[in-house]
């Protein structure tokens, strides 16, 4: 247990918490303590206070007796009341319903150190502080009665009892601490030994390792922190995996139109081919695929940050659609592609260039896929607060093992066309998640495919 406990105490928070409960278990015993001795304290003053009153009136009493057999004040017998003041230790002065004094213990020889000898003896304590009584005898005031009582002093018994209390509560103060220590760093190794394994694989994943996963989930805030932190690891991995893919994309894309420029124009510098305008038209041909896949990839970009870059404005998302498919409309009739339009008026709030380009996207990549012959027909509707715009083909479809991937970056499929970058439909999705809408995609393979763009609509 101690090396447990050494090893434990070297973390900071470990120490701290382990610390803390030892704190505690002092703190209550101490705090304990304290109140027993308190209710201890009142409880002797009250005794004591009682014993006081107790004398007081008995020497009242004693004065009274002796008026009452006399029928006054008589010197001689309160002379024989000295020895039994005496006796209780209490010093004492009589005066007259008038005020006047009558009779003192002095009067009657008895000094001050006799009375202090008698307290001594019976270790009543020193004398209280002074009280004027009443003296009444058959509802009468006959005097006032000067006196001064001993404070008494605690039953050693009574002392023993508290002295035994006080020496149990300092042991159980010292148990309480022990057992607190224990059952803190019992608490801190299992509260402390989830964040220890995060710590160490914040670590790992800080120095480059990208597979570090926390194994040790407990059913608590420490272990939605560590299932966070796994699901952070997830997604950098995956962001890993993606930027290589990405990285390998480009290079690919970039290194075919760069190879054909440099094969054409090393050929025309060894004086294999001549620079003739069909040379000079393949060189543009690849100079336009590489502007195009620098738009694209300059588009992708700026996908990225659409959510901060928007320019919103309200707008009639089916006089946009129309605007779109209108240049458009050529290309598809040369394509042989007939287009049908049925477009309710919904309104909504967006950037009109970026949603330009989703609507643009999703006709463009219709182009490359439907045969001749076939239809396009392009859905406006609101639905549930939604603007939903839905572009359905009669297309080969897309194959279902396909299908999870066609809005991943550069991904094209076994039937697309060499001329495309394989960005389109991932810029679409972006600038759609920046309007905090969705795109998604529906397909069966040969019975076309249906895009879903949904957007937040403006209310009526």
């Amino acid at each position: 247990m101690w090396t447990a406990l050494r090893e434990l105490l070297r973390g900071r928070f470990a120490r701290r918490l382990a610390l803390a409960f030892a704190a505690l278990g002092i703190g209550t015993a101490a705090l304990t303590a304290v109140l027993v001795n308190t209710a201890f304290s009142d409880r002797f003053d009250d005794y004591l206070a009682d014993q006081q009153q107790v004398r007081q009136q008995q020497l009242v009493t004693l004065f009274a007796d002796a008026y009452q057999r006399d029928d006054r004040w008589k010197t001689a017998s309160l002379d024989q009341l000295a020895s039994t003041v005496a006796m209780s230790g209490s010093d004492t002065e009589l005066r007259d319903a008038r005020g006047r004094k009558v009779w003192s213990l002095a009067d009657a020889d008895v000094d001050a150190a006799t009375l202090a000898m008698h307290r001594s003896m019976m270790g009543t304590g020193a004398l209280g502080p002074p009280r004027s009584l009443p003296v009444t005898v058959a509802g009468e005031r006959v005097g006032t009665l000067d006196v001064r009582v001993p404070q008494g002093a605690v039953p050693a018994v009574d002392k023993d009892f508290q002295d035994s209390v006080n020496r149990l509560l300092a042991g159980g103060a010292l148990v309480a601490a022990l057992v607190a220590l224990v059952v803190g760093v019992y608490t801190a190794r299992r509260a402390t030994a989830p964040i220890a394994e995060l710590t160490r694989a914040a670590e790992d994943m800080a120095a480059g390792r990208r597979d570090r996963r926390v194994a040790t989930i407990p059913a608590n805030e420490i272990g939605q922190l560590a299932t966070a932190f796994n699901t952070m690891a997830d997604r950098v991995e995956k962001e890993d995996v993606l930027r290589r893919t990405f990285a390998a994309d480009i290079a690919h894309e970039l290194r075919t139109p760069l190879a054909i420029q440099r094969s054409e124009l090393e050929a025309v510098q060894d004086g294999i081919r001549e620079p003739t305008e069909e040379v000079i038209a393949s060189l543009h041909d690849e100079n336009l695929r590489l502007a195009r896949l620098v738009a694209d990839l300059e588009t992708l970009a700026s996908a990225d940050a659409a959510a901060f870059t928007l320019e919103r404005e309200p707008l009639s998302l089916a006089v946009l659609v129309t605007a779109t498919l209108t240049p458009l409309a050529g290309s598809f009739a040369e394509a042989g592609i007939a287009v049908r339009a049925d477009l309710d008026d919904v309104r909504v709030d967006g950037d009109p260039v970026r949603l330009r380009q989703i609507v643009t996207n999703q006709l463009t990549n219709a182009l490359k896929f439907v045969p001749a012959g076939g239809t396009v027909t392009v859905r406006l509707r609101r639905e549930d607060g939604w603007a939903e715009l839905r572009v359905a083909d009669t297309g080969p479809g897309i194959p279902t093992d396909e299908l999870p991937r066609v809005f991943d970056r550069f991904f094209r499929g076994r039937s697309s066309r060499a001329d495309g970058s394989g960005i389109g439909l991932a810029v679409a999705a972006e600038l759609a998640t920046a309007h905090g809408g969705t795109l998604t995609a529906e397909s069966e393979a040969g019975r076309g495919t249906t895009f879903t763009t949904r957007i937040p609509a403006l209310g009526d």
